[in-house]
């Protein structure tokens, strides 16, 4: 490439992020041991492949230590990096590999937090996928533990450095569509089993899971079964957080960001039901609903100068066309499956998964598109948009540094768009809240109303039970 390293981080420094690239990438190939970071994985396998491996960054970093609680899954990253030790228990290989100076966490969502405040504690920077934590509680001790033990963390929602990101907030901060009072979130998620009873029963566990190991904190006694690993664990609350952990990171970063929200100040949901074979409603508080819809609202900030209210919804069910989108034209992604689309006082500006493909629709019938030249260079030179290699870039510049400053979803930030999302789960939890008491052959769901919530507090306040989802109880040991 016929550009310095100096040219090249003073030209992305000018830019609202503040991009590190290795020097291996735009100099002679050489990366002095002195450079490398000590990465270790908790999760090698499914994502956390490629998680670890764009941390790695073509050698720009050593992976010492891959942590995977199936052998069978991790099989690809152990091939990659056959020198990396291998262990089943993240807690004994923190113990043992003292070298270690950032971990990777790819895990299901809820060991996210009782993993990434292990390794806080104990002085690693942290990489966690979306969603940061399984609960509420959680993600605020991981904001407020980062910034104690000044740990580098970053959350793995990619698209929050990619161009298309920073072109929507840019857009939004120039004026282009005045002030917005309310957003539309929508994904075609769940692509896994949901709104099912529970498997039933005892198929043998493979001999390289230790499903011990895989249940993590969680209280729940399930017995193995496919039905929960691999991915379709993503359905039933033990283990995941729905379409909602899964998607909602990625497609409410873009309106969260650019809008400088904050805490919700009150959440309502509705959800697709689920019938017996004779028609009778069915209780499954185990597991995600098939479909859902969620309210939530915000307060106006510096950036907005109204108070937003904020839909999404999921199981494939997308707002409708308003009059300024063309009726041929998709929203949000290409094929309309997913998007976020705000509504301001002089257009609609909208996009699609990871902020890719940002347009904008005008009161005049007149449509704005992303232009070529604000691609980013890094986003063609690093996967993901660099999002793993500029954390591990700034893991070794420190807590204080630039390069921490600039990642676009370290935990001060992911932290609250976390809680954020995870209030429509303590909707939807609560909404099929049952209580002791029953309404003829059915059950009262006293759960279904509007949830006010004191943020600062993490209390639902006209609610009790609600909650309890809030935060969980975890087994011991963990």
């Amino acid at each position: 490439m016929q550009v310095t390293r100096r040219k090249f981080i003073r030209g992305a420094a000018a830019a609202s992020s503040f991009f590190i690239v290795p020097r291996h990438v735009l100099g002679r190939g050489f990366v002095a041991p002195s450079d490398k970071l000590n990465i270790a994985s908790i999760g090698s396998g499914g994502k956390g492949g490629s998680d670890i491996f764009n941390a790695f960054n073509s050698g720009a970093n050593n992976i010492v230590a891959l942590c995977d609680v199936d052998k069978t899954q991790a099989a690809g990253s152990i091939g990659k990096f056959p020198n990396a030790a291998y262990y089943q228990d993240f807690r004994v290989m923190l113990e043992k590999e003292k070298s270690i100076d950032a971990v990777t966490i790819s895990t299901p969502d809820n060991v996210h937090g009782v993993a990434a405040m292990a390794a806080m504690q104990l002085g690693k920077h942290v990489y966690v996928q979306k969603p940061m934590t399984h609960d509420i509680f959680e993600a605020r001790q991981l904001t407020e533990a980062a910034r104690r033990y000044q740990r580098v963390t970053q959350m793995g929602n990619q698209g929050a450095s990619g161009a298309g990101t920073k072109q929507f907030k840019d857009w939004f901060d120039q004026g282009l569509i005045g002030t917005v009072n309310e957003a539309y979130i929508w994904t075609n998620r769940p692509v896994w089993p949901q709104g099912i009873p529970k498997p039933q029963g005892k198929p043998e566990v493979p001999k390289d899971l230790n499903w011990d190991l895989w249940l993590g904190p969680s209280k729940s006694d399930v017995e193995y079964h496919p039905g929960y690993h691999p991915f379709k664990w993503r359905g039933w609350w033990d283990f995941g957080t729905g379409a909602l952990g899964d998607m909602g990171c990625h497609l409410l970063d873009t309106p969260f960001r650019s809008l400088g929200l904050g805490y919700p100040t009150e959440v309502e949901c509705s959800v697709g039901a689920v019938f017996l074979k004779d028609w009778t409603p069915e209780y499954l508080p185990d597991g995600c609903p098939p479909s859902s819809q969620v309210k939530l609202k915000f307060l106006a900030t510096e950036k907005n100068k109204s108070d937003v209210t904020l839909y999404w919804s999921d199981g494939g069910i997308r707002p409708f066309h308003p009059d300024l989108i063309p009726a041929n034209d998709f929203m949000g992604d290409d094929d309309g499956s997913n998007g976020v689309m705000m509504i301001g006082t002089k257009g609609i500006l909208m996009c699609g998964t990871y902020g890719n493909n940002p347009r904008i629709y005008y009161k005049d019938g007149t449509k704005q598109v992303m232009p070529n030249k604000t691609i980013d260079p890094l986003v063609k030179i690093l996967p993901e948009n660099g999002h793993q290699a500029m954390w591990a870039e700034a893991c070794k510049a420190g807590f204080n540094s630039p390069e921490h400053k600039a990642l676009t979803s370290s935990f001060d930030y992911a932290g609250p768009l976390t809680e954020a999302l995870l209030m429509g789960n303590l909707a939807i939890r609560s909404y099929t809240y049952r209580s002791p008491r029953t309404v003829g052959n059915g059950f009262d769901y006293a759960g279904r109303k509007k949830l006010l919530w004191d943020g600062v507090n993490m209390k639902i306040t006209n609610f009790a039970p609600a909650n309890d989802f809030v935060k969980r109880e975890y087994r011991a040991g963990w």
